[in-house]
């Protein structure tokens, strides 16, 4: 219950259907119970047992309902019944009857319409609010996690408590109250014989509440499960070309169908505890009904204390008690995987997000003096990548980080966009720490090129204009041209207009990295950071994307972090790094001049080269 009382606020915006849903369930078990009721009179005109009352009866109170119900129909048969047409009133029972059961099914429909609107809305703003904290949670969190598993988890299980959980709703109001109201006409008809009813009762849902027990547990592996192959699907066709260049393809299908084979157990097992609640339950209460035929019949046949068609009624109604208790049953193991799937759901939901904007933050627009790093620590888990770093850069400056692999060099990039935050030390801007900064006015001073050209499947304008939602035409061209892609971009038979496929698969690795650039340069942001922006390309397109970065980078205040180093030979400050830490620092001269770690770095890349 603790997960349903979670899922109630995504229930609330609904609520009037899900009054409307109550108001119709309730005239629902209450039309069922009559509708068994209206056969006593009618099998009472059939067999003649009716009363001859020739007096009007009167009210007495709640108490005697059952007596003035009784009365009152005999009242009304000996009235209108003709010995000539005794049909006549048969069909009065009849068209009641129909109208009865019209009026239920009427009921049930109309429920079901307005639950219809919660279950779907529920759904809708669930999977929202779960892929809105997909993209509000830090990086960090998909370091730890499958993205297949997330997938899943959006999917999948959204769609599990919206069909299996929210049956609850129904499993509180609609059963439960057809139970109810039909033990109350039950108790009308003979209390004794309901008493005797009710020994068997917690027999049955004991023996139906064994069945269920493991579903929850089973039902998280299965979830689980469903994630590790969405996964093994999303990593296969991501790194399609390694797996085919090492021959990988029957390594990778032996994990799929490892994996999918756990599942296929696991969902046999689940199927069949579910399946067997429906037979299970009604095998119960049909012993219930045999035992009921039994002791019932004595008090009809022996002991004369019950009439034929009241018995007769109340067995129907013994009956209408087995639809709902199963449905109770089946609907209780809906719950059970529901609240497995729930379980996953809510921990992305409930996940806390370290890194966001402080109620009180300030909104930065602009960039005036220098961005300042101060004895900053930071470790990936237990590894230390940097330390006692510091750093600063003016307003204009080119600064060029440079050292070999593992060196800490990205994880500058990472925590001067917040996408981690520092263990010890502060990075401001114009004396401003940036966690006291709004996080989205943060990253907009900032355009951010990176090794992996990442692109969308969608157009060329499409993928620039993320940075300037509202860019016209003429803004994206500028762009491209500053960018130097302009050139193979009009030849393209759509223009800008042009779909790029998945991950932009349609380009070369030249031609995606100048649409990275002309991204940032459509931003126009006045602090850009290039992470080893030319190291994943070939010498053509470099020349390419390196003139196209230089079109960007002036006047603008440029951190670039290199691989190949004759692309930073420019910079104002070349920083070099070793280990998290600073061991060198100047101009391309001045270092050379040096002649220390930088100048083997050269000379190692001179003779590479």
């Amino acid at each position: 219950m603790s997960n349903f009382k979670k899922i109630v606020p995504f229930i609330y915006p609904y609520k009037k259907y899900a009054f409307l849903n109550i108001f119709f369930n309730v005239l629902y078990a209450l039309f069922s119970t009559l509708s068994f009721m209206a056969l006593i009179p009618m099998l009472q005109v059939i067999f003649d047992k009716t009363k001859k009352n020739y007096t009007m009866p009167t009210y007495e109170g709640i108490t005697h309902i059952k007596d003035y119900g009784e009365n009152y129909l005999s009242y009304y048969i000996t009235k209108n019944t003709d010995p000539s047409n005794p049909g006549f009133v048969l069909s009065v029972m009849v068209t009641l009857i129909i109208s009865i059961f019209l009026l239920k099914n009427l009921a049930d429909y109309l429920a079901m319409f307005f639950i219809t609107f919660l279950r779907n809305g529920v759904l809708r703003d669930m999977r929202n609010a779960l892929y809105k904290k997909t993209l509000e949670l830090p990086l960090a969190f998909y370091s730890e996690k499958r993205k297949g598993d997330v997938i899943s988890r959006i999917s999948a299980d959204v769609n599990e408590v919206q069909t299996s959980f929210l049956a609850i709703l129904e499993l509180i109001v609609k059963e439960p109250l057809t139970i109810i109201f039909t033990i109350i006409a039950m108790l009308l008809i003979s209390v004794k014989l309901t008493l005797f009813v009710f020994i068997f009762i917690p027999i049955s849902g004991y023996v139906i509440s064994l069945i269920g027990k493991q579903l929850k547990k089973q039902s998280s592996k299965a979830q689980q499960e469903q994630g590790t192959f969405l996964s093994t699907i999303e990593e296969t066709i991501g790194g399609l070309k390694v797996v085919k260049g090492y021959n990988s393809e029957n390594y990778f299908n032996k994990v799929f169908q490892n994996s999918t084979e756990r599942f296929f157990a696991l969902s046999n097992s689940i199927g069949n505890r579910q399946n067997l609640a429906s037979p299970a339950s009604e095998f119960m209460g049909i012993t219930v009904i045999a035992v009921l035929l039994w002791y019932g019949g004595q008090m009809v046949l022996i002991e004369k204390t019950l009439d034929g068609p009241s018995f007769i009624a109340y067995m129907g109604l013994a009956y209408n008690i087995l639809t709902p208790a199963k449905a109770i049953s089946k609907a209780s193991y809906g719950v059970k995987r529901g609240n497995a799937a729930a379980d996953r759901v809510l921990e992305i939901l409930d996940q806390e997000n370290p890194i966001q904007s402080k109620t009180d933050a300030i909104e930065k627009t602009g960039f005036e003096h220098e961005i300042t790093i101060q004895n900053i620590n930071f470790k990936y888990e237990e590894e230390t990548v940097l330390k006692d770093f510091s750093l600063q850069i003016k307003k204009g400056q080119t600064v060029a980080l440079v050292g070999q692999s593992g060196s800490g060099k990205s994880t500058i990039a990472n925590l001067l966009t917040r996408f981690y935050d520092v263990n010890d030390g502060t990075i401001s801007i114009d004396g401003i720490n940036i966690k006291d900064m709004n996080l989205q006015s943060l990253r907009g001073l900032m355009g951010l090129v990176t090794q992996d050209s990442i692109l969308f499947n969608d157009t060329i304008k499409a993928n620039i204009a993320l940075g300037k939602l509202d860019a016209s035409d003429e803004e994206i061209l500028e762009a491209l041209k500053i960018a130097n892609a302009y050139e193979f971009v009009k030849d393209l038979p759509l223009g800008i207009y042009t779909n790029i496929g998945d991950s932009g698969n349609k380009l070369s690795g030249g031609q995606k990295q100048r649409l990275s650039i002309a991204r940032a340069v459509l931003k126009n942001p006045p602090i850009m950071i290039l992470d080893e922006a030319t190291s994943a390309l070939d010498t053509e397109s470099e020349k390419f994307v390196q003139v196209a970065l230089e079109n960007m980078m002036q006047n603008r205040t440029s951190i670039v972090i290199a691989h190949r180093l004759s692309t930073i030979q420019k910079a104002d400050i070349i920083v070099v790094m070793q280990k998290g830490k600073i061991v060198e620092k100047g101009t391309h001269d001045e270092l050379i001049a040096h002649n220390g770690t930088y100048n083997k770095l050269v000379t190692m890349q001179s003779f590479e080269s």
